[in-house]
């Protein structure tokens, strides 16, 4: 990229230095979408291959998902054994205030001690305390269950547009590290193109502005709407700011494709301002 940057700055500069041409001179430029899993694994399938148009949601790699089916196991039986305490703590209250309701009757008709009264009103306090912990626990559990359930589903990689596999980073018994891509997806409004402008053209290359795009046996022109214009200068030295140097300071724009056409990625391409 480095190589195609200064061979657009070369001919950018001699087209300004004749002072004639129209022309700018660009290169065609991608956002790539990046696929990989949340979590570290192995590789166990790659289902694609590099050039293959895949369409929104078609699978792409999976992870071997042993490791994390242990967690979801594990997960389970924490949830059902909580199902099970709750159970369990629901009769204690229940009991607890049965057993309060008698005592306070029997309080009331003087047959009961204030002390055996004050017990069961603790014990129904405690039962009742008891059971909301246990609650609160077993919604830690169901969560920690759908955390895992979430991560075994992240195993597997889809694309989430439609577009073309442009590169495979990994293959089947690879371990990859969580968040490290293991495909490069190109989507067609991800691609667009960059050129360089000298000051004097800015005020016709404004964000918004079209733009025609040609290449090299590409047939009809393309058109692109800018989408950035850099705010500082580019440019190779030495560096003199006199009037006779200043051309060479060069701004960078970039442009999207308002519709997929023949630009690839680092290919050699030509601007013209749209009329």
């Amino acid at each position: 990229m480095k190589r195609s940057l200064i061979l657009s700055l070369t001919l950018l500069l001699a087209a300004c230095g004749e002072g004639q041409s129209d022309v700018l001179q660009g290169y065609g430029e991608a956002d790539y979408i990046y696929l990989s899993s949340q979590e570290t694994g192995v590789v166990r399938e790659v289902l694609v291959r590099e050039g293959d148009t895949v369409a929104a949601g078609a699978p792409v790699f999976t992870l071997d998902p042993a490791r994390l089916q242990y967690n979801v196991q594990s997960a389970d039986a924490q949830a059902a054994a909580a199902v099970a305490a709750i159970r369990s703590a629901e009769a204690d209250a229940r009991l607890a205030q049965t057993n309060f309701a008698r005592s306070a009757e029997l309080y009331e008709r003087g047959f009961y001690s204030r002390a055996r009264y004050d017990t069961d009103r603790a014990q129904r306090d405690a039962a009742t305390a008891s059971l909301a912990q246990i609650r609160r626990e077993a919604g830690a559990s169901h969560a920690a269950t759908s955390l895992a359930q979430e991560r075994l589903s992240d195993t597997s990689g889809a694309a989430p547009v439609a577009g073309v596999i442009q590169q495979i980073y990994h293959r089947p018994g690879e371990v990859v590290p969580a968040g490290q891509p293991i495909a490069a997806l190109l989507a067609p409004s991800n691609m667009k193109v960059r050129f360089f402008a000298p000051q004097a053209m800015l005020p016709q290359l404004p964000v918004g502005a079209r733009i025609n795009v040609s290449c090299d046996d590409c047939g009809a022109p393309v058109t692109a709407t800018i989408s950035f214009v850099a705010t500082e200068p580019q440019f190779t030295p030495p560096v003199i700011y006199s009037t006779d140097q200043r051309e060479k300071l060069v701004f960078l724009i970039e442009a999207r494709l308002d519709a997929p056409g023949p630009i690839r990625p680092g290919m050699p391409v030509d601007i013209r301002i749209a009329e």
